[in-house]
């Protein structure tokens, strides 16, 4: 398919004189990297993984009944 595209001057010679270094042409050189961002674009991103904060079995505090961390959570809410 032929199509056109605009592009600055001075980004078309660099590509030019790229894909003469290269021994191919100019299309190959666009195709090329057209396939290499729509490729990209295409990938799913990495999976997200959240970094291990724990603190362990024993947990961060102990020594702190599981009442009393409820009572200062709910304190001054009617309860």
């Amino acid at each position: 398919m032929k199509t056109t595209v605009e592009i600055a001057d001075s980004l078309f010679e660099e590509a030019r004189a790229c894909a003469e270094s290269q021994g191919v042409s100019f299309r190959h050189l666009v195709e090329e990297g057209l396939r290499e961002v729509v490729g990209r674009k295409r990938k799913p991103a990495g999976r997200f993984r959240l970094r291990d904060a724990s603190f362990g079995r024993a947990g961060a505090a102990r020594h702190i009944a599981w009442s009393d961390v409820r009572s200062v959570i709910y304190e001054g809410r009617g309860g």
